[in-house]
């Protein structure tokens, strides 16, 4: 078994799942922060009433709302990221293990390679699919 293929060797898929999530918060937390700043220098134009700054609140303005959508889609990737994830590591485990996913692998009462991590219930499926 070559343990270098991430189908064969779990802790590299793991690995590489959570690298992707931290990049994408990291993404996500950057532009968060830079937000801050926008709204901060926005609100003293505009304390200040001085017609340029007033004028340059229309150039900041559009930055936020850009990267309020930048912001929107990261997390829309992650989310959808995440499923997939999810869904290989699931998949992986019925064909891999001949076992019913949930029962006694890594996301069951075991402390496998996932962590001993749960699936969502369907209630918190349904919330997710509520707010989307």
């Amino acid at each position: 078994m070559d343990a270098s293929k991430p189908a064969n060797n779990p802790t590299l898929q793991h690995g590489k799942v959570w690298a992707s999530f931290e990049h994408s918060f990291s993404q996500v937390q950057f532009l968060l922060d830079h937000n801050r700043l926008l709204i901060k220098e926005i609100n003293q134009n505009h304390e200040s009433k001085i017609p340029e700054s007033l004028t340059r609140n229309v150039m900041l303005i559009r930055e936020l709302n850009g990267n309020i959508s930048k912001v929107v889609e990261l997390y829309a990737n992650l989310s959808s990221n995440f499923v997939k994830a999810f869904e290989n590591q699931t998949e992986g485990l019925s064909t891999a293990q001949a076992v019913k996913p949930f029962e006694s692998s890594t996301f069951g009462g075991g402390q496998a390679a996932g962590g001993g991590m749960k699936p969502p219930s369907n209630s918190s499926q349904k919330k997710v699919q509520q707010t989307s």
